[in-house]
């Protein structure tokens, strides 16, 4: 494949360190990366870049990745958002999935689990066209879960950690273990970001 064939991401973190990580390991893993010192610096230049992926940092100075992701969609940019996150920021990650994010990827991340979550991001990229999942599939999953795995799955969605949804529910935090793992493998799903991306999907936790 030709250099200019390569898919093409966005990385924009205001560390000059995992920049320059981060490029060199997606590179070795045959993308083209161009990098963004800081999320108002990246919007400047937003409307005459090529179309690709935008792996995002969440917490930078001068305009959080949440204000970046907002000001994309207010302008109606559809490119697909990767976000990183703190390790166990649950809420964040909901919010930016909320506003549209296909995946997150907790820091400090394993490469594995990022490039998975590029993949899905260009996937869906390539299948935006088509509508990469109707309304009314992500119901029909939703509809083989328990009321206690909706339960759950609702307070993941309000961006609950499992134990504030033990409390919520009055059960024990190995309970909602259980249930989530179950409603997960009803979903066919193997991430906490896939299984958002479905009930956001199908309209849960709208206001």
């Amino acid at each position: 494949m030709t250099e200019t064939g390569k898919p093409l991401i966005h990385l924009v973190d205001d560390d000059e360190a995992v920049r320059h990580s981060a490029s060199f390991m997606l590179r070795l893993a045959g993308y083209r990366v161009q990098t963004h010192k800081d999320g108002v610096s990246f919007l400047d230049d937003v409307e005459k870049l090529e179309e690709g992926c935008i792996l995002l940092d969440v917490q930078m100075p001068k305009m959080s990745g949440l204000a970046v992701q907002k000001e994309l969609n207010a302008r109606g940019i559809g490119m697909p958002v990767v976000v990183l996150t703190g390790h166990g920021d649950v809420s964040v990650a909901v919010q930016a999935m909320k506003a549209g994010a296909v995946n997150f990827v907790e820091k400090p991340y394993e490469k594995q689990v990022l490039l998975k979550a590029l993949e899905e991001a260009f996937a869906q990229l390539e299948s935006q066209s088509r509508g990469a999942m109707h309304k009314a599939d992500a119901e029909k999953r939703l509809a083989h879960l328990t009321p206690r795995e909706t339960d759950v799955l609702e307070g993941l969605v309000e961006g609950l950690t499992n134990k504030a949804i033990a409390n919520s529910l009055n059960i024990s935090p190995r309970t909602v273990e259980i249930h989530r793992a179950n409603m997960m493998e009803k979903l066919a799903v193997d991430s906490l970001s896939s299984a958002l991306r479905i009930a956001f999907t199908a309209g849960l936790g709208e206001d």
